[in-house]
């Protein structure tokens, strides 16, 4: 009778400590409130989330519907953050989903403020106001105080711990470098400038810090990809540098179970950097880009050499789920990107071995 009353008593034991731990976190981003169609809320929802994450574009703060066309200029008037975060919180979709569900948000350009804005955005200080205002219950969350909106949360305990890392490329990101001749792509190229910032140092010593901490999968959420850059828009890649500063820090740090989250490109694809172009990586970079939330079809050329499977320029959203085993190692982890009716566009099986340091 003793050892039965045992076995349960370690069985209930596993259970609480298992109680909280998260299998499928939800995201996206590009959300343009003013378009009236927006079933997809509805459809993230079905999917029951325990975790939404809006990871930029929540809002397009910038953008002015003028005899139905979108007309873009950097935000002169605090009053239209306000005024777009409104029209967004009245799509029923969209309130239920975040009323019922756990949500964490970053900002990208066009909540920010400015189309690729950075540091010298003017009004950046009245912009992280109205965002924390909008996002946050607590009016005296300590991100009131800080110089941008950089976050992180953990999830779960025991040996199932997710942490959510929410990084910040707008704040304190130095000016990009404009393309000198139109035959090559996108808008920009790298930095040369190795003093060129995109994270800012406060910001790289707190994530060093959010390294250390235990957690078996780590999601850093990027407003801009980090993994793909040969397409000459924003990324990581304008600042090489910085992107090979993050492979080392993950290195360093002996950071585990990375997986990084990416918006802003207007359609999805999952990319993979094995050092294929160079970079020293400590581990299989698995880079999901999502984008966007509310987005027409339309075809892609972009050249992404990390690329794995098919690329698609529809509205879509992305799942994690995470199937947890009890040889830890053994788990492993979908990147799932699903249309706007659930129609299931890419699927990609991470498993958490392949994204360990090798002793």
């Amino acid at each position: 009778m003793k050892l039965i009353l045992s076995l349960f008593l370690f069985l209930l034991l596993m259970i609480s400590n298992h109680a909280y731990a998260i299998e499928r976190i939800a995201f996206g981003s590009c959300a343009k409130q003013y378009e009236k169609q927006q079933s997809v809320w509805q459809t993230i929802q079905q999917d029951q989330p325990d975790v939404m994450l809006m990871i930029g574009d929540n809002v397009y703060a910038d953008v002015q519907i003028v005899n139905g066309k979108e007309v873009g200029n950097p935000v002169t008037d605090p009053e239209d953050f306000t005024q777009a975060y409104n029209k967004l919180k009245k799509h029923p979709g969209f309130s239920k989903l975040r009323e019922q569900t756990t949500t964490l948000a970053t900002w990208d350009d066009h909540d920010y403020g400015q189309n690729d804005g950075g540091a010298t955005y003017p009004l950046k200080q009245a912009s992280q106001k109205a965002f924390l205002d909008f996002w946050l219950k607590d009016k005296n969350d300590p991100l009131y105080q800080q110089a941008g909106i950089y976050y992180s949360k953990i999830f779960g305990d025991d040996d199932r711990r997710v942490q959510i890392i929410m990084l910040d490329t707008r704040y304190h990101r130095d000016d990009l470098v404009k393309k000198p001749v139109e035959t090559l792509p996108g808008r920009f190229i790298p930095h040369s400038d190795t003093n060129k910032t995109l994270l800012g140092e406060q910001q790289w010593q707190w994530l060093k810090l959010q390294l250390q901490k235990p957690a078996e999968i780590r999601l850093i959420v990027t407003s801009y990809q980090l993994v793909s850059f040969q397409h000459g828009w924003e990324s990581w890649g304008n600042f090489p540098h910085e992107r090979q500063r993050l492979y080392d820090l993950i290195t360093d740090t002996h950071a585990n179970g990375v997986i990084f989250m990416s918006g802003d490109r207007h359609f999805t694809e999952i990319s993979v950097d094995k050092g294929q172009l160079g970079s020293k990586v400590p581990y299989p970079m698995w880079d999901f880009t999502s984008s966007g939330l509310i987005q027409k079809e339309e075809a892609i050329n972009d050249k992404n050499t990390f690329r794995v499977g098919q690329a698609y320029r529809t509205t879509n959203y992305g799942l994690i789920d995470i199937n947890w085993q009890d040889k830890l190692l053994d788990t492993s982890i979908e990147l799932v990107a699903k249309g706007e009716t659930g129609k299931e566009l890419i699927k990609q099986v991470v498993l958490l071995k392949d994204i360990q340091l090798s002793h």
